[in-house]
């Protein structure tokens, strides 16, 4: 019996990035993102100004993503979209659109949940060599959320731990800002510390009980240390840097792995999946490929374009949820906290 051909217009505006992907099926004909450059020069993502440009964006994104999807929208099954979590000035205009386009072309319309769509990015059909076997842990990593989620099944999922402040991207950020590099510092410093000392500055490790995170005192500690530091160097960050990147680095990445062993040991599943945008960092990467051999994990790491924040990840959960007659209504509306 031959498959239906299910196309699925995903669209993801949960904070700087608009984004609409086209699949047919598990499969990614276009996934096209608008990046935002305004908030560069405001050191982080100004909600305003995100939502105005979202606005601006949305209709030539959509148009691009039909266009070199090859596609008609005549031909589309359904619209998916992201429901939340997320900025509410953003979530209204994807949810406004998705919602508009659906009762034009008078097909379903699918909410989806941004952090689960991290995790299910897995399973877009060219995200990785394999799919993760449930159940599976998932590390999600991104600017807004650190969470330790049990994945039972595509749509059962349990958070085991998550940041009870900071998430990791803004530790990467925060701490990048502090040593007055740009905005999105996180990049750098993944790119300096790989030319630097892990062990050049030993931060201190929060001690948090359970599997939660807390990422704030080690900011603190980061700040303190470089203003004692530049009272006696004023040069001390700049001769420095590659050092000072590389042991902020290090000292995230041992907190990530040590609540992750500890979720390992407390649930005996030793295959992992990361996501979200932190899991593009190099030094994360690679710390879990090795972890496959030193502790007999099965690591599943999304291509990069499939780690930030992109519509076919929101994609590949409308496909699934349209094969489970999963549907959201037109009176649905967004949500800024949206817990899995």
């Amino acid at each position: 019996m031959q498959q239906e051909t299910i196309y699925i217009l995903a669209i993801e505006s949960s904070c700087d990035d608009t984004s609409a992907a086209v699949l047919r099926n598990g499969k990614v004909l276009s996934n096209i993102v608008a990046t935002q450059q305004i908030h560069e020069q405001y050191g982080g993502v100004v909600p305003e100004l995100a939502s105005r440009a979202h606005q601006q964006n949305i209709v030539p994104v959509v148009h691009q993503s039909l266009a070199s999807a090859n596609i008609d929208k005549k031909q589309l099954s359904a619209i998916a979209f992201t429901r939340g979590p997320g900025l509410m000035g953003s979530l209204l205009v994807g949810t406004s659109f998705a919602k508009s386009l659906s009762l034009g072309l008078d097909i379903p319309l699918i909410e989806v949940n941004h952090m689960q769509a991290h995790i299910l990015a897995h399973f877009i059909e060219d995200a990785e060599g394999t799919v993760p076997t449930f159940p599976f842990l998932a590390l999600t990593i991104s600017g807004g959320h650190t969470q330790i989620v049990q994945v039972n099944d595509y749509f059962d999922m349990r958070i085991l731990g998550e940041s009870l402040d900071d998430a990791v991207g803004e530790a990467f950020d925060k701490s990048a800002k502090i040593m007055g590099l740009p905005y999105p510092g996180g990049p750098l410093i993944d790119k300096y510390a790989q030319l630097g000392n892990p062990k050049a500055f030993p931060f201190p490790r929060p001690k948090v009980d359970g599997l939660n995170f807390s990422f704030s005192g080690l900011k603190t500690s980061i700040l303190y240390f470089l203003q004692k530091e530049v009272k006696s160097d004023p040069d001390f960050i700049t001769h420095n840097l590659n050092d000072i990147c590389a042991s902020i680095q290090h000292t995230i990445i041992a907190i990530l792995m040590d609540k992750l062993e500890q979720a390992v040991r407390q649930t005996g599943i030793k295959t992992i999946a990361i996501g979200g945008g932190v899991s593009a960092n190099s030094g994360i990467r690679k710390v879990l490929q090795q972890m496959e051999d030193k502790k007999g994990w099965k690591t599943h790491i999304p291509k990069f374009e499939y780690c930030t924040d992109n519509a076919a990840m929101i994609g590949i959960v409308g496909y699934l949820k349209y094969k489970n007659n999963d549907f959201s209504h037109q009176s649905i509306s967004a949500i800024a906290r949206y817990s899995i």
